[in-house]
């Protein structure tokens, strides 16, 4: 008997009633001519809404042509009508699949934005926003619509995509079929007309195929991607820390700045009490001084006013023996002991020559602290987070040339200058060539005499930045080397570049090549080399050599050190046997 009732209830279950375009009960039920049955208006509205102009199922998809007349099923039209008088105990008997349905559309939402793709079952001014397409409906879902393809037979085998896009841009524009061919010789999607038609010639594949080979390329280039932020990431984290090491070095900077200025300062004051105890000491030692002999010279005053009172007396005395008498007493005691030979004058040397030292000083610290914190500011001018890149290619290299000329100072007296101190010739027919100008060997004349001992050539210009020069030699043993300036006297024209520890020298002979500093030699591998490239970077402590061919650059050595000066480009050869030699420097 339950079995009964509930195979009944199953029977006149209220969402078998229900019109599938809207999901409501039927409202005027009509059946079309495959046995569904919709809503009156719901019906017409969706065949209206068809661009197409063919009127089909919308639940099985076939079409009818012509266009149906729609007659109200009265039989229908009571079932439901009874059923919606028992709607309040239908709804409580409800089963789990009418349920689903109501979540099902209840999850429907309306389009919110231009980028929303609408379904195109929904009728009215506000569609709900559609989930899905089906390829073979060539028709988008809202999830309510969606519900028959999920629960009728012959719609399960349909073909559901995510509505990512209209389905619209899925279509050929030209046959109104769906594109499921990739034409790789246009780099497009088509349908399969299209490939009878203008493409025939082109090489196709299927979307699926084509989609498998992007995919793998996708995986490529993700992991590519993926590589790619692992480095940056690290580069974050790398420029993170340094800049966190940068502020906190600033910061110690800017205290070291203020502690040692302080002192400074400090000092400063020191010296100022100093010098005004010295001024004030000397003003107490030398005023003593002067009152004490005041004091004496006032006693003196006094005596001797007593004295020419007494000889004043004299001479009204009219006995000439008292004459005598008295004035041979008086004249023994006229010369006193205690009276000055020469009266004290008032001395050429003043505190004004104190002043003066005093503004010298001012002048001098002055002129010294500008000279100091015009380096300080040079030096603060190249502090940075990052440093540059180096160069890779000779293009990048070659960013960095600048204009380069010899020093006639460097140059020894066996040599002159000339062309504005670009050609370097040997005054016993021997001639060298420097050309300034980047990729010209016009200037460039050879060697016909032996060159005897050693020679060498400064550039005039020191250099502070980055700088990237070449220079190309044949014959003789040469060298390319940096050099700090040459204070001594007498420029020494014959020494040999590298054997101090103020000057860096790439040598290179036929016998080999090999880096020297500070006398200490090291081998370069590879053969004789006879064009070099000199890369400077003065800032950050980088000086490299590379053997030039062409556009290639082979890396030969790499020096990394702290450089304290200027340093100036410089060559230098001398005779190994070889009987004749071109010189050639572009910068």
């Amino acid at each position: 008997m339950a079995e009964c009732e509930q195979d009944r209830g199953a029977e006149f279950d209220p969402n078998h009633f229900c019109c599938s375009v809207c999901l409501e009960p039927l409202k005027d039920p009509v059946t079309i001519p495959c046995g569904h049955s919709f809503c009156k208006g719901c019906i017409e509205g969706f065949w209206d809404q068809n661009e197409k102009g063919n009127c089909s199922c919308p639940q099985c998809r076939e079409i009818f042509s012509p266009r149906p007349v729609l007659r109200r099923n009265n039989m229908l039209a009571e079932v439901v009508e009874m059923l919606n008088r028992a709607s309040p105990q239908q709804a409580s008997t409800s089963g789990p699949e009418s349920a689903a349905t109501a979540v099902e559309a209840a999850a429907a939402e309306a389009c919110s934005s231009p980028a929303d793709v609408p379904c195109d079952f929904c009728c009215g001014a506000n569609p709900n926003k559609a989930t899905m397409s089906c390829l073979t409906c060539v028709v988008s879902y809202c999830p309510a619509h969606l519900q028959p393809h999920y629960s009728v037979p012959a719609l399960k085998t349909h073909q559901l995509v995510s509505c990512s896009v209209p389905l619209q841009d899925k279509i050929c524009t030209k046959h109104s079929k769906l594109m499921e061919v990739y034409c790789q010789t246009d780099r497009k999607c088509i349908c399969y007309l299209c490939v009878i038609d203008e493409h025939k010639s082109h090489t196709t594949v299927s979307v699926a195929a084509e989609r498998d080979q992007q995919q793998k390329q996708l995986t490529v280039n993700q992991k590519t991607v993926q590589e790619r932020r692992k480095e940056g990431e690290k580069e974050l984290t790398a420029l993170l820390e340094a800049l966190k090491d940068f502020k906190k070095c600033s910061q110690t900077a800017v205290m070291s700045s203020d502690e040692i200025f302080g002192e400074l300062i400090s000092s400063f004051q020191k010296s100022r009490t100093l010098a005004k105890q010295q001024i004030l000491a000397q003003e107490k030692t030398a005023v003593a001084q002067a009152e004490g002999l005041q004091l004496q010279l006032e006693e003196e005053i006094i005596k001797l006013r007593k004295r020419d009172t007494e000889l004043e007396q004299m001479t009204h005395i009219d006995d000439h023996i008292h004459f005598i008498q008295t004035f041979q007493s008086l004249s023994a005691s006229c010369e006193s002991p205690d009276l000055a030979n020469s009266f004290p004058v008032r001395s050429k040397r003043t505190f004004r020559t104190v002043t003066d030292c005093m503004s010298k000083l001012k002048v001098d610290m002055e002129d010294l602290l500008k000279d100091r914190l015009t380096s300080i500011s040079a030096v603060v001018s190249t502090v940075n987070v990052l440093k540059q890149p180096e160069p890779k290619t000779r293009q990048e290299f070659l960013h960095y040339c600048c204009p380069l000329k010899l020093d006639e100072k460097s140059v020894s007296p066996k040599m002159s200058l000339s062309q504005e101190n670009l050609r370097a010739t040997c005054k016993t027919q021997q001639t060298l060539s420097y050309d300034g100008c980047y990729n010209s060997y016009n200037n460039s004349v050879y060697i016909t005499n032996r060159i005897t001992g050693t020679e060498q050539m400064w550039c005039r210009e020191g250099l502070t930045d980055r700088c990237y020069w070449e220079v190309g030699f044949n014959g003789y043993t040469w060298c390319v080397a940096v050099s700090y300036k040459d204070n001594s006297p007498t420029p020494t024209f014959n020494s040999e570049f590298g054997k101090d520890n103020r000057s860096w020298s790439l040598v290179c002979s036929k016998n080999g090549s090999s880096f020297k500093h500070n006398n200490v030699s090291r081998n370069v591998p590879g053969s004789q080399y006879t064009n070099i490239g000199v890369y400077l970077d003065c800032l950050e402590g980088i000086l490299s050599f590379y053997a030039v061919s062409g556009t290639l650059m082979t890396l030969l050595h790499k020096e990394e050190t702290t450089f304290s000066e200027p340093l100036y480009p410089c060559i230098g050869f001398k005779d190994d046997g070889s009987q004749k030699a071109k010189l050639i420097m572009h910068i």
